[in-house]
C-alpha cells in the first residue's frame, strides 16, 4: 500500500505513523530521514542537499524530488511505503505523481488526521518541562501531581518559548496555509481520506485500520 500521511502539528501523526508502519510492515519515509540517509551514503543528490543544509538554506525542489525518486526505487518500497513530510507543495505533489508513474505505482490514499485548531492549540501549548531533571508533563494529558512542580524531583516546571500561544498560533497558521492547496489537490484526485484525530489515540488507529484493511484485501 502506498500512503501519504498528513496532519497539522499536534494532530498525532507521529503516533499513527509508527502504528501503521508496524502493522503493515511498510517503510516510514520522512523527509529528514531521507536527507540523512542520502548524505550518509554520499550520493550525488545527498551531497547537493548537504551543501544547502550546511548553509541553513532550504533544499531546492529538484534535489528533494531526486532524493524521493531514489528512495522510492529501493527494494524495501516494493510492497508499499508511508510518506511523511513530503509532498509539502502542489508542485512536489505533481512531481510525486510523475515519480510513481515511472515506477509503475500510484498513491492508494492520502490519510489526513483532522483536528480542530482550538484543540491543537490546547495540545501544543500544554507542555511543561522540569527545569532541573527535564521531565515532560502536559497540563491535559499528563499533569503533574501539584501545579508547577515536578513529581520526580520537585523542580520548577516551565513552558518552552516555542510552546507559547503566539508562536503555536503562528506555526498552525503557516501549516494551514501550506496544506490547504495540497489537500484540495489530493481531494480532486480522489486520494484524500480524512480521519477524526480528536478521538482517543487507539480509536484513531481503529479508524485508520478500517480504511487500510480494505487495501490489504484489494492487493491479495
Amino acid at each position: 500500500m502506498n500512503l501519504v500521511l498528513m496532519g497539522l502539528p499536534g494532530a498525532g501523526k507521529g503516533t499513527q505513523a509508527e502504528r501503521i508502519v508496524e502493522k503493515y510492515d511498510i517503510p516510514h519515509i520522512s523527509t529528514g530521514d531521507m536527507f540523512r540517509a542520502a548524505m550518509k551514503e554520499e550520493t550525488e543528490l545527498g551531497l547537493q542537499a548537504k551543501s544547502f543544509i550546511d548553509k541553513g538554506e532550504l533544499v531546492p525542489d529538484e534535489v528533494t524530488i531526486g532524493i524521493v525518486r531514489e528512495r522510492l526505487g529501493k527494494n524495501d518500497c516494493q510492497n508499499g511505503f508511508l510518506l511523511d513530510g513530503f509532498p509539502r507543495t502542489v508542485a512536489q505533489a505533481d512531481a510525486l505523481e510523475g515519480i510513481l508513474a515511472e515506477l509503475s505505482k500510484q498513491i492508494d490514499y492520502v490519510v489526513n488526521i483532522e483536528v480542530n485548531k482550538n484543540i491543537l492549540m490546547e495540545r501544543l501549548t500544554g507542555r511543561r518541562i522540569c527545569k532541573d531533571c527535564g521531565a515532560t508533563y502536559h497540563l491535559i494529558f499528563n499533569p503533574p501531581g501539584s501545579q508547577g512542580e515536578c513529581d520526580k524531583c520537585g523542580g520548577e516546571l516551565y513552558q518552552r518559548a516555542d510552546d507559547n500561544e503566539e508562536t503555536v498560533a503562528n506555526r498552525l497558521e503557516v501549516n494551514l496555509k501550506q496544506t490547504e492547496p495540497l489537500l484540495n489537490f489530493y481531494n480532486d484526485k480522489g486520494y484524500l481520506r480524512n480521519i477524526n484525530g480528536e478521538q482517543d489515540i487507539d480509536k484513531v488507529f481503529v479508524d485508520v485500520n478500517q480504511l487500510l484493511g480494505g487495501l490489504v484485501h484489494d492487493h491479495l
